[in-house]
């Protein structure tokens, strides 16, 4: 599940949304690593949310 615009595709990764209110928690978690990171933002913008869990994910994911 990759949406990044650079193309790499960091293999599988579970996505888990989960709402509090008005915000909106991302958790995605590689599965070959189990390294996990999250991301908040508002509930209205979830593919935002999800897309900037991503990008950390790939982040941390590089800086192994």
């Amino acid at each position: 599940m990759s949406t990044a615009s650079d193309g790499a595709d960091p293999g599988e990764v579970i996505v888990e949304l989960v709402r509090n209110g008005p915000y909106l928690k991302c958790s995605a978690i590689h599965v070959a690593t189990g390294i996990e990171v999250s991301a908040f933002g508002p509930a209205a913008e979830p593919k935002g949310v999800e897309r900037i869990a991503l990008a950390k994910l790939k982040r941390a994911l590089a800086a192994r």
